[in-house]
């Protein structure tokens, strides 16, 4: 499968079931936006509870999911901050996979979502960098 370098994609067991995303293979980990990002206990299991909004018009949604892990990841500027990880099932046209994702604040970014390398590893798909919306339609 060839995608593009800017796609919409989904995270339904987040209830985001479009979002533009940038498919970037400098990347290592993938990235979503979020806000208010707290954990908390349920059940002796550590949970996170954050808040996202995929563009200007749409409405503010708060989600909860178990915390995956918590590593070091390099930021923009390429200093590393403590990002916590979640995993969920990623959702590209009639295809779909479970992906590891790292919460931050993206909103000064283009993008409320980045799909790193590691979510497209072992998937046999290419990346067309100069194409946007290969999946459309």
């Amino acid at each position: 499968m060839v995608i593009g370098w800017m796609e919409h994609l989904g995270l339904p067991a987040l209830g985001l079931h479009r979002i533009k995303a940038k498919i970037d293979t400098g990347a290592r980990t993938s990235a979503l936006h979020a806000t208010r990002i707290e954990t908390f206990m349920q059940n002796d299991i550590e949970w996170v509870r954050f808040q996202v909004q995929m563009n200007a018009h749409a409405p503010e949604l708060w989600v909860e999911t178990p915390v995956h892990d918590r590593r070091p990841i390099k930021n923009t500027s390429g200093i590393p901050q403590e990002r916590i990880i979640i995993r969920t099932k990623l959702q590209l046209k009639n295809r779909s996979w479970d992906i590891s994702v790292s919460l931050a604040d993206r909103k000064n970014m283009r993008f409320p979502l980045i799909i790193g390398r590691t979510a497209l590893k072992h998937k046999n798909i290419a990346v067309h960098t100069r194409r946007a919306n290969l999946t459309a339609g």
